[in-house]
Order: structure tokens, then sequence, then C-alpha cells
């Protein structure tokens, strides 16, 4: 593999300017289609077959008015008024009916007829119904909606939005992801030595990055995704596309060192040493993305597919565009000698002999580090966040605090059981659902069971069901669970009782969720575990490689519960309420880190590999390998904390935790377990570690990422006799 890499980077050197034409012109084509061209992105993560699906799935079929899009106005009079006042009621019932009138809206409750005001008469809603479903209601009914309610407002009332169809848009782009990135350009220039350098990551990985998300947005109109999808296509391309092109860079960069050094020659060989374990790195992340498809979850499927497909450009990107930049800078590339060089090199190599000279304590204690901050994974509780989680700001968080203030905490949990009644008796209809309902009503967790509502041909009813505890407590998933016991009741009668909602649609998801991450898990691993054998030619380092992979997972998903779900750091990172953590993150966790984890594993562990192909001395290989590439690794991975770190600050809940996640995951996985627990478990295998079976050796491929078989360095100024040699092998 190294040979053809070393042939292609050649190629992208000497055709640079096509090359470069080529990128620009997809750039440009890409960007069109995805600025004029881009579908609708959705909110709502709809998983088919799971119980709560189904019962969505019958109202928009049998009962379409009790399918739309809700948006729940809430208001509420000052501390010392009430809503009964004349100057508020009339305005408020003014602004209702403006409301009404909203294009989309086919209803709207009276507050007074439907009880939906508090018992102290200062905090009502009314439930604003659209003719399209939530996720299809546009920007411009909402903004209407919210301009119909000013004269309330006007009247000294407050005025806040929740309900299905007010769900607010991901952004991205913000302050913070821009920090992100300016962070990423100073570990550049400080790693590098140059400006110039450091920003030609950045600058190509920016290429990739807007290739990648506008050709996802332009998918999005063919192919349903929700908007978490584009995000994190943007979070993992911009990171590994800089990374990747830093690894070639610093490679080329290194190699330049040496002033004999001919610039093509180098680019050529870093593109097939650097670019080798980048190519092998970026397939174990595009494999683990799309892997999973595994889940059996459509939107999760899509979100994988996007950000691998945004990997796949970072990595052409890498070992084409790359060189043909570098081979336009020429020789402003070439490092002058420098004293904060040799020092940056010498605290990697002073590292690794503190690393290897007490092998087995250094492994004891980072395990036992790992596994403690692992501790608070036992008690993982997954779910989709709810407005609770929404900025403190937002109307959305106010308008869930105000309903929690007027009407108990378990209003915003409000479960549905929808009932299919077609297989029941016409006469037989009404008591089976008084029935229900008086069930319904008896179980402790319930704090009121409203009346069943028939749709028009009385083949199907719903029923709401308010619990007495919040939508993220752990009394209301139980409750949910003995609510669906009463379903052999039903159905002993002919009908069909499903329980659904915005809280049973979480508590499903989370649960086919879990179901799945054993297989994704195993395939993961086992994934490693192939990879790994095949590209260095061992069973002992791909063994150490997944160990210390499951360990940084644990660890990052243990600080993932002790922040979001316990609710520690709360101030700092702007979490408004602690709640359970996203259904998806940690299935999504496991990929992308997998991938990422990997990224650092075949860039440390090649040099190690690289350097006992040349001398055959194991110790020294390690201690090498870590030298040689401690500062390259290092730097990549602040880069990666920076990006996602980026991501923390976010709005969005999802965003935030998974920006955490991922974040934490990669500063524990590249510093210390790939920079301190790997070189310590090489000392202690030695030889061992590079050896493979007979049988075993015998069939596995010989990839070569090291660059082992590459022809002898071409000095400068030799460079025409070497490219005559190099065509007559061609020609041959």
């Amino acid at each position: 593999m190294a040979s053809r890499l070393y042939t292609w980077g050649q190629w992208a050197v000497r055709r640079r300017g096509r090359v470069l034409a080529v990128w620009l012109l997809l750039l440009a084509v890409v960007g069109g289609l995805g600025v004029t061209l881009h579908g609708k992105v959705s909110t709502e993560f709809s998983v088919p077959g799971i119980e709560s699906q189904k019962a969505q799935d019958l109202l928009e079929e049998k009962f379409p008015t009790a399918a739309g899009g809700v948006a729940r106005v809430v208001f509420a009079a000052p501390e010392d008024g009430g809503l009964g006042e004349p100057g508020a009621e009339a305005a408020l019932t003014a602004s209702l009916r403006k409301a009404a009138g909203v294009p989309g809206v086919v209803n709207v409750s009276d507050p007074a007829e439907a009880g939906t005001v508090a018992e102290s008469g200062r905090i009502g809603y009314a439930d604003v119904l659209f003719r399209q479903s939530a996720d299809n209601v546009p920007e411009t009914s909402k903004d209407a909606l919210t301009q119909a309610m000013e004269r309330a407002r006007d009247a000294g009332l407050e005025v806040e939005f929740g309900g299905s169809a007010m769900q607010p848009k991901t952004e991205v782009g913000g302050p913070a992801e821009i920090v992100g990135v300016v962070i990423a350009f100073a570990v550049l220039a400080f790693a590098l030595g140059s400006l110039i350098a450091a920003g030609l990551p950045l600058l190509t990985a920016v290429v990739g990055v807007a290739i990648g998300v506008l050709g996802v947005q332009f998918v999005s109109r063919f192919i349903e995704m929700t908007s978490t999808a584009t995000v994190l296509a943007l979070m993992i391309g911009l990171a590994v596309g800089i990374d990747y092109a830093l690894f070639i860079l610093s490679r080329h960069r290194e190699q330049l060192a040496d002033p004999d050094t001919d610039v093509e020659d180098s680019i050529a060989r870093a593109v097939a040493t650097a670019g080798g374990a980048v190519v092998f790195a970026g397939a174990t992340v595009i494999i683990a993305l799309s892997a999973l498809a595994v889940t059996g979850i459509p939107f999760l499927t899509v979100m994988g597919l996007a950000a691998a497909a945004t990997v796949l450009l970072a990595v052409l990107i890498a070992v084409n565009l790359v060189p043909a930049v570098l081979g336009m800078l020429g020789e402003r590339l070439r490092p002058r000698p420098r004293g904060s060089e040799r020092a940056a090199g010498s605290w990697a190599l002073g590292w690794a002999r503190i690393v290897t000279g007490k092998p087995l304590i250094v492994l004891l204690v980072g395990v036992v580090g790992l596994l403690a901050l692992a501790l608070p994974a036992r008690d993982l509780r997954l779910g989709l966040p709810g407005y609770a989680s929404q900025p403190a700001d937002s109307t959305q968080h106010k308008s869930y605090d105000l309903l929690s203030e007027g009407f108990g905490p378990g209003f915003n949990a409000t479960v549905t059981a929808v009932v299919d009644t077609s297989g029941i008796p016409a006469a037989d209809r009404t008591d089976t659902l008084t029935r229900l309902r008086t069930d319904l009503s008896r179980d402790r967790g319930v704090a009121a069971a409203a009346r069943p509502v028939p749709n028009p041909d009385g083949s199907l009813a719903v029923i709401s069901v308010v619990p007495r505890t919040g939508p993220d407590a752990r009394a209301t998933t139980d409750l949910v669970h003995r609510l669906r016991d009463n379903a052999p009741a039903v159905d002993k009668a002919g009908g069909t009782l499903y329980i659904a909602g915005a809280t049973p649609a979480a508590i499903d998801i989370a649960g086919k969720l879990s179901g799945a991450l054993p297989l994704f898990i195993a395939l993961i691993v086992i994934l490693a575990l192939i990879l790994l054998m095949v590209a260095f030619r061992s069973l002992l380092v791909p063994v150490k490689a997944a160990l210390g992979f499951l360990l940084s997972v644990a660890a990052s998903l243990g600080a993932t519960v002790w922040v979001f779900q316990q609710g520690h750091l709360n101030g700092v990172l702007d979490i408004p309420s602690a709640g359970p953590v996203t259904s998806f993150l940690p299935v999504l966790l496991i990929g992308v880190l997998f991938g990422l984890a990997m990224d650092y594993e075949v860039f440390l562990v090649s040099r190690m590999r690289e350097h006992y192909e040349h001398t055959g001395d194991a110790a020294e290989a390690v201690v090498h390998g870590v030298a040689r590439s401690g500062r390259v690794v290092s730097a990549a991975a602040l880069i990666m904390v920076a990006v996602f770190g980026g991501f923390v600050f976010n709005h969005d809940p999802i965003i935030k935790s998974i920006g955490f996640a991922l974040a934490f995951g990669v500063f524990i996985d590249a510093f210390v377990v790939r920079m301190t627990l790997v070189p310590a478990a090489m000392a202690l295998i030695g030889r061992r570690a590079w050896g493979l079976p007979g049988w075993l050796d015998r069939v596995t491929p010989d990839v070569d990422i090291e660059g082992a078989k590459l022809p002898a360095p071409v000095p400068a100024g030799q460079e025409d006799e070497y490219r005559e040699a190099v065509g007559a092998r061609g020609s041959r």
C-alpha cells in the first residue's frame, strides 16, 4: 500500500493545479446544490416498530386531527394578579381568537371551557392544533402565532410556548464553535512553528467539511434526516479533516528538516507513510460510523452515514488535495533549525522513558484511574431531552417551568393511551373505554386521566394521562410500563392499547438502542482486531488497542453521566437541569470514539513498528515511536478536544452532550490510553508484539503502512535521474 500511495502522492504533486481545480469545482457544484436544492431536516426521532410510533401512525391514519402538531400557549398573570381580571381576560381572548386565524391552525382550545387554568387562577394554557404534523409546521406559522399573542403581552401577561410544534431549531456556527477552531489554529501554529503551515490543515479541512455538509443538505431533499445529522457531520468532519492533514504535513516537515531532502519526494513519502496511517484510521472511522446501521434505527443509520461520508472526504483530501497544496508551497514549508522544536521532541522522549521505565506500575495506576472515572456509568439512564433541558432563557424552558408550577411536575410528562376499538362491538366500546380510564386512574403514579375522546367513526379513542412525576423521573418510566400492563384486558375485549407520547417514545427508543448495543460493541471490537492485525501483523497489538478503547468509552460515559445525569458542573457548562443521557449517545460515542482512537493507535504504533522493522530493537522502538509521534499525536488530540469542546456550549442539549462526551473521550484516549498505557503495555510485551502464528502470517496480507518497502529517499539535485528511473520501472 505504501508504494501505491507514494505514486499517488507524486501524481498529485505533479498535477497540483488540476487537483486544486477539481476540488474547487466539486465544492462549487455541491455547494450550489446544497444551498439551492436542500431539503427540510427533522427535529423528531422516530423509530419504526416501537409501540409509541405504531400509535402515532395509527393516529395519522384514523384520527388525523389528533396527530397534528400542537403549540401549547402558556400564559401567566403577574404575582399579584389573575387571569380572570377583566383586562387580562379580554386581551387573552382577543389574542387566542387571532391565533385561530394563523395559517394551518384547525383549532384553539378555550381555557375556560377546557378547564386549563390552574387552581391559583394565575397560570393557564391553550392548545393550538395545526393541520400539519409537528415537524411540518412552517416557521412562518410559528412566527404568526407568536405575533398573535402580542395583545396578551401588552396587557401584562407572560406568554411562553411549548408543545410538539415548537421544537427549537438546532443552530451551528456560533461563537463557541468558532472559538474551538481558533484554539485549533493556535495549537497547529505552536506544534508546527509556522503560521503558513498551521493554516493549511484548517483550509483543507474546511473544504472537505463544506463539501460534506452541503452534500448532506442536498441529500436531505430525498432522505429524511434529523438536524443532528448535519451537526455531527460538521463536528466529526472538521476534527478528522484537521488531524489527517496535520499527520501528513508534520511528516513532510520532519523529513524536510534534512536540507538534502527533495520536496517532491518528501511529499510522496509523507503520503506513503503518514498517509497510509490516515487511510487505515479513516477506514476504521468510516466502517464504525456505517456500522450504526446494525441498530436498525433509521435516523441513527442516516446520521452515521452522513458523518462517514464527511470522513471519507477528509481521507481523500488528505492524500490528494493536501499533497497538491504542499507542492504549491514548496520550499516555504521547510523548517528552520530551532531549539524549540528540539525541546518539543525532548519532552516526548522523556515521557516515553518515564512510562517504559516502570510499565507495570503505570498500567495499574492508569487502569484503576479509568475504572474510577467509569463508576458513574453504572447508573446510566437513557432518554431524550425535553424542554427542561433547553436554555433557561428559552420560551420552551419557561413554559415547562410555568406548567410545572401551575399543574404539577407530571403535567409535562403527559402520556396518551391510544385505543384501537375497531375490533370491539360498537355497543361495548363506551363501557370498555370507561373501564380502561378507571383502571388507568387507579395507578398510584397517575394524577389524572381525562375522558376518552373518540374519532368520528368511533374506531379509535385517546385518553390523556397525567403522571404525578416529571418526564425525567424514574417513577415516570416505571409508570409507562405499568400502564402498558392494561393491554391484555383491552385485547380480551377485542381492542388494542398503545401508550404513546414524548415520554413513552423516549423510553421505547432507549430500549431499542439498549438491545442493539451488545451487537454493536461486538462488531466494533472484532473490526478493531481484524484491521489492526492486518495493519501491524500482530495479535497482541490489536487486543491491547481494543481493551484500551473499551476503557476510554467507559470513562467517557462515566463522566457524561456524572455531569449531565447527576447534575455536576451544571453552572459551568450552562446545563439548565440534570436528566437522562441522550438515548443514542452511547452507541454514537462508541462508533465515533472507536474510529478516532484507532487514528492515534495507528499513527503511534506505526512509528514503533517502522523503527522495529529497521533495527529489530523492540524496547527502543517503543521509545522512538512515542518520541517521534508524541508531539503530533498530542497536537491532534488537543485539536479534536478544542473542536468537540466548542460544541459543549451549543444551546441544543443533544449537541452539548455529544460534544462533551467526544471531547472528554478523545482527551482520555489520547493522553491516558495511547500516550501512557499503550507504550507501557508495549514495553511489557516486548518482541512478542510484532509476531503472528505461522499459518496466520501466511494468509494475512502485507499492507506495509510503515513504508518499509519504499525506495531510498531522493537526494536534492537528483530528481530528474530518479524520475527517469521511476518512469523506466513503470514502463516495464
